[in-house]
């Protein structure tokens, strides 16, 4: 049996990572330890001495010499090929069967990202940008993945490339119901280990234990999963919030994909070559993939048109019938300016006009600094594609050196240098402001100004409505429908963009390190 090498260079892998180049080996070395325990020989290389050959399976057939060498070299290079078998090939074996279940029980339970964030809102020293732009608790919130697989290759990616990568689904499948209980187990489990650490609040610990938000999001493409719609049901009927973000590269999936709490596709470039250079996609037409994904995204929020401010009657939201939101949704633009003195009009068209289904949508752009920060028109445009709700600009986490990428410290912008590219990203698109700011993280949120109502923004998340009207949603079979406007919640004044807070909840301490330098890492 030969040496199997790997190489821990995805682009270098045969099988897309280091680990499954182990695999693949192993799968043959088992294969030839189970062989030879049945009696069977190893393979004559052409190289035995005084012709006593035993290449054959008992040994006891004689072997012209005219043959023995050329039968020997084709064994000899089969022998020496590793990783020359394909998924599809092994598959009729039960060992190599083994060799699918990429994703089980064990990766899945226990690939719980112990984020320092949970463990800073425990004790109540601040917690995720999420808190600041949507009011999640970072210590209630289970973050995790149905699919360690993913389409993309990212060069900012903080596994180092060492989860398998695929265009489809390839793996055992584990069921949704099992994925969701080993996962909470092991979110509880992780708290576990808080009880008694210097600091920690009781009642935050207390709190932790009951998981209220989960975002999709750890590792891998979430929307490959084959049941991902069946696991978000089951995620809502616990009263946990879901937050799935995908990468932009299966259209069809986000179109299929059912109601949840809030819907982000990654957009970390804006031309067709820095995707290319900066996600380094399998897809072979992944820039028309990306453009549908983010049109797909747009069909999942329908184009909300600001009514109110056309008529001054109607001060409020809560002026406004309970399906209202259904007119606000419909993607035809009407002239109301003639309509101002009368609500009947509105009344008798939402009489005729089924409810849509919307719910959040959210672009979020991550700055690599040399890469992608000079290309705002072309951001722009992506902008109006998606017409998402929220846009997130972050500055790339910089998460070590890696064989498989070229990023360094060099490439993570400074906070002024995000706040300065998100000012004239505004500038440039229509209806849409900045809204909040998390310094700490290295990340500001741009809101759809239909979410500002007078000189109040309104970004943050009513979880329990929201809970309400999906469980609405599912008894009704789908028929009552709701939108994001439904379930938006008043933001604090401490995480607005301008606060002196900027974006520090004021009811935590701030807790700064002795002799700690400024932090540009965007942690």
């Amino acid at each position: 049996m030969s040496r199997g090498e790997g190489d821990c260079d995805v682009v270098k892998s045969k099988h897309g990572s280091i680990e499954a180049d182990f695999t693949a080996w192993k799968a043959r070395f088992i294969s030839r330890l189970q062989a030879l325990c049945k009696g069977e020989r190893k393979p004559c290389g052409g190289n035995c001495k005084k012709g006593k050959c035993e290449s054959n399976q008992h040994g006891s057939e004689a072997v012209e010499p005219g043959s023995h060498a050329q039968e020997g070299s084709h064994q000899r290079d089969a022998e020496e090929e590793p990783f020359g078998s394909t998924s599809e090939e092994e598959s009729g074996t039960e060992d190599h069967q083994s060799l699918k279940s990429v994703i089980d029980v064990e990766d899945l339970g226990k690939i719980m990202d112990r984020m320092k964030k949970e463990k800073s809102m425990l004790r109540g020293r601040g917690g995720c940008y999420k808190h600041t732009f949507y009011g999640i608790e970072s210590h209630r919130c289970m973050e995790t993945t149905p699919s360690l697989a993913c389409a993309n290759k990212c060069v900012f990616c903080w596994r180092h490339h060492t989860n398998p990568v695929g265009t489809e689904w390839r793996w055992k499948m584990d069921q949704a119901e099992m994925i969701l209980k080993e996962a909470i187990e092991n979110h509880q489990n992780m708290m576990k280990q808080f009880r008694g650490v210097p600091g920690v609040r009781e009642e935050r610990f207390e709190e932790g234990m009951t998981v209220k938000h989960c975002a999709l999001s750890l590792v891998g493409e979430p929307i490959m999963y084959p049941e991902i719609n069946r696991f978000l049901k089951l995620l809502h009927e616990c009263k946990i919030s879901s937050f799935l973000v995908t990468n932009a590269q299966f259209p069809a999936e986000i179109r299929n994909l059912k109601p949840v709490t809030q819907l982000y596709v990654s957009v970390d470039a804006s031309t067709k070559e820095s995707l290319k250079k900066i996600d380094r996609p399998l897809f072979k037409d992944f820039w028309q993939r990306f453009l549908d994904s983010l049109k797909a995204l747009a069909a999942k929020n329908k184009i909300s048109y600001p009514i109110r401010n056309s008529i001054p009657e109607c001060p409020t939201p809560m002026s406004f019938p309970a399906n209202s939101c259904s007119f606000l949704s419909l993607p035809i633009l009407f002239d109301l300016s003639k309509y101002r003195t009368s609500f009947f009009f509105f009344q008798a068209l939402l009489a005729v006009i089924p409810d849509s289904l919307s719910y959040e949508s959210d672009m979020r752009l991550t700055l690599v600094k040399a890469w992608n920060v000079d290309e705002l028109q072309a951001y722009a445009r992506l902008v109006s594609l998606g017409n998402p709700d929220f846009i997130e600009v972050k500055g790339v986490t910089y998460c070590g050196e890696s064989s498989a990428s070229s990023l360094t410290m060099a490439n993570v912008p400074w906070h002024e240098e995000v706040v300065r590219f998100v000012c004239e990203l505004v500038d440039l698109i229509a209806d849409y402001e900045i809204a909040c700011e998390h310094e700490h993280s290295n990340c500001l949120l741009i809101a759809h100004k239909k979410f500002k109502i007078g000189r109040e923004w309104w970004t943050w998340i009513d979880y329990s409505r929201f809970q309400e009207l999906i469980q609405e949603y599912e008894d009704s079979g789908g028929s009552k429908t709701f939108s994001a406007k439904d379930y938006m919640a008043k933001t604090p004044h401490w995480a607005l963009f301008g606060a002196n807070e900027r974006g520090f909840d004021p009811k935590d301490t701030r807790y700064q390190r002795k002799n700690k330098s400024k932090d540009i890492s965007g942690c």
